[in-house]
């Protein structure tokens, strides 16, 4: 498969694309990008919120009232100044305290009204009265304080120490430790969870870019008659597998660059982490990674260069790459969902299903300790796909790109395949 002329072929590809100011920008920005991305989560998060809300709360009882009053006052939020609160008591008429305060909320002197009705202590029903009454983040804010004050009442009816009432309001804390075949029971923190968003992010990203870059670069070739002058060079299936390895080359370079700072964590004891946010994962996970990463992109990169040969320009080959942006979109999401349960059946059927276990089964691998067994069949099936594509997609890119003018039919690229290569 690899002789002088594909090597030549690689070459040319290294040549251009390492040094390309692209490779150099995306090499740097990529990471830029995601801490960008955590930032603006966090920006928007910020922003969402109101920066100083005013809040009345009314409640239809002093007894209600006096504890809600304890609770706010002695809330951080409230002591910060973050939030304001003044209090009131309606009874059972709270039509009245709205029709009295509705100016003030309709300029936005007050942010809303929360009324507390004496039957909140049966069922924690409460009712919010605002120009805007799907406020989440006010919400998530002020709730705290207010089952507080309801849990109190609910228990001084029944007699219970402050002790008692103290435990029913704590929530149930649940530390996981992680059990594998080695005799040491760790627990678990939030740090394979980063690894699952980081490495499914980078696998998403990393294929689709490597895979739209050789597109637009068949097509240019194609288009500028470059591709006739190579071909004078050498075969269509050598011009072909030389672009495919030389892109897969420089891509790989490109990861093992972004996943350094993962592998100094990991491997070193340079930095101090703290316990929660360590990375249960060694080196051999890494160069399974990278293997896998490896074998990805000569299956999608072969599939992107032969939409590229198929069209003309890059518009029409938007058309046709839309199936292999699923194929690499919806494992994505499968393995962003296995943050609730990488144990469940999706989760195992995509991990051994073709395209789909390229990247679930790292995924799975990040949180959990997957049997020898499991990572070697999914490691079988992707070779076997990637080795059962390839002269499909050679086929494909030997007719089309020599082909010009009215874009092909469908029908007519299938009958592409049933020439021989």
């Amino acid at each position: 498969m690899i002789n002088r002329r594909t090597l030549a072929v690689i070459k040319r590809e290294l040549k251009v694309r390492l040094l390309s100011k692209t490779f150099i920008f995306m090499t740097l920005l990529i990471p830029l990008f995601m801490f960008g991305i955590i930032g603006i989560q966090v920006l928007l998060q910020v922003a969402s919120g109101d920066e100083h809300p005013h809040l009345l709360i009314i409640s239809e009882s002093e007894t209600i009232d006096k504890v809600l009053k304890d609770e706010f006052l002695n809330s951080r939020e409230v002591r910060e100044g973050s939030l304001s609160v003044q209090f009131d008591i309606a009874g059972k008429d709270i039509q009245e305290k709205l029709i009295m305060h509705k100016p003030d909320l309709l300029n936005e002197k007050l942010t809303g009204i929360v009324y507390v009705p004496d039957s909140s202590l049966d069922n924690k029903e409460i009712r919010y009265y605002s120009t805007n009454p799907n406020n989440v983040s006010l919400f998530n804010r002020i709730k705290p304080a207010i089952n507080n004050a309801l849990v109190d009442l609910y228990f001084s009816r029944k007699s219970l120490s402050l002790k008692d009432i103290e435990f029913a309001r704590n929530d149930v804390d649940i530390t996981g430790f992680r059990v594998t075949k080695a005799e040491k029971i760790q627990e678990e923190g939030y740090g394979n969870l980063i690894a699952l968003f980081l490495f499914s992010f980078l696998l998403y990203i990393a294929l689709i870019f490597a895979g739209q870059m050789t597109m637009n670069a068949v097509v240019e070739e194609k288009n500028s008659r470059i591709v006739e002058v190579l071909l004078s060079s050498a075969s269509s299936r050598e011009l072909m597998t030389g672009k495919i390895f030389g892109t897969a080359i420089i891509e790989l370079a490109q990861m093992a660059i972004w996943l350094s700072p993962v592998i100094i964590l990991i491997s070193t004891a340079w930095f101090a982490i703290p316990t929660e946010f360590i990375m249960t994962l060694n080196l051999s996970y890494i160069l399974y990674f990278l293997l896998n990463y490896l074998i990805a992109l000569i299956t999608f990169i072969g599939l992107y260069a032969a939409v590229g040969a198929i069209f003309d320009n890059p518009q029409d080959a938007q058309s046709g790459v839309l199936p292999l942006i699923l194929l690499i979109m919806i494992p994505f999401f499968i393995a962003l969902s296995l943050q609730s349960n990488p144990q469940s059946p999706v989760a195992k059927v995509a991990s051994f299903f073709p395209f789909a276990s390229l990247i679930v089964m790292p995924a799975r691998m990040s949180l959990l300790e997957v049997p020898f067994m499991q990572v070697l069949i999914s490691f079988v099936i992707n070779v076997t796909v990637m080795l059962l594509i390839f002269p499909l997609v050679g086929k494909i890119y030997r007719v089309g790109i020599l082909i010009t003018g009215k874009k092909p039919k469908w029908s007519e690229v299938i009958r592409w395949l049933k020439y021989k290569y």
